[in-house]
């Protein structure tokens, strides 16, 4: 009885994830998708600044947990990198890059409206993330209810 009266929600889901992934799935660059090139980084610039540079010439699925969340935490290429950001964060949403568990999912959380609007099937999907986990850690909740209440018109 449950899964005929949730059937028409798993096909729709089932048909946003794939519509929301399929361009990160490829072996496309950040570059690529966005359709230009940084010039390379002065220098004299930061090693935070030298690897943004070179984590856009990365294709996108080969972008681990703590390149995502770098660049994710400086809103570069958000409206390609947050679908696949929710693809790691269904498997583990606590997954980790260099910092913390939870890192990638904080960043995520914290992008403003805008950020969202601009990727709003991956705002849907991380939505229904959030409201499988248990046992979660106490600095996120906060982050949590605000993604909630900011999504909630997505």
């Amino acid at each position: 009885m449950i899964a005929d009266r949730f059937q028409g929600l798993f096909e729709i889901l089932a048909e946003d994830n794939r519509q929301m992934t399929e361009p990160a799935r490829g072996s496309r660059s950040l570059e690529e998708m966005e359709g230009g090139r940084w010039p390379d980084p002065p220098a004299d610039a930061t090693r935070l600044v030298a690897t943004a540079h070179a984590l856009r010439r990365k294709p996108i699925s080969a972008l681990s947990p703590e390149d995502l969340r770098l660049l994710i935490g400086r809103n570069i290429g958000l409206p390609y990198l947050l679908p696949r950001a929710v693809d790691l964060l269904r498997a583990d949403p606590l997954v980790e890059g260099d910092l913390y568990e939870g890192d990638l999912l904080s960043a995520a959380l914290t992008r403003d409206r805008a950020a969202w609007a601009g990727a709003p099937q991956a705002a849907r999907a991380l939505r229904l993330v959030l409201s499988t986990m248990n046992d979660i850690p106490p600095g996120l909740q906060g982050e949590i209810d605000d993604f909630l209440a900011l999504s909630a018109e997505l």
